[in-house]
């Protein structure tokens, strides 16, 4: 498994319907509401042999109501 954190631009009021639908996905495990530049951050575990740019572009990107996102990939947790 690959975790990745991806931060997500909404259109102005649908942040709270994107992450409803973000919660749902199989690979999503938390969202959360943030402030700053981005509405959403998503953690997300993807299987190592899915590609993370696909799952990013195909699934997350075609939520209705995203504006972008910024995706960050984690390479070890420490607790």
């Amino acid at each position: 498994m690959q975790t990745i954190f991806v931060m997500v631009k909404c259109e102005l009021g649908a942040a709270y319907k994107v992450a409803t639908e973000a919660a749902d996905l199989e690979q999503v495990s938390e969202v959360h509401s943030i402030s700053g530049e981005h509405d959403l951050l998503v953690k997300c575990y993807v299987d190592s042999y899915q590609d993370i740019g696909q799952f990013v572009v195909d699934i997350l990107q075609k939520l209705p109501g995203v504006k972008d996102t910024f995706t960050l990939i984690a390479f070890k947790a420490f607790s």
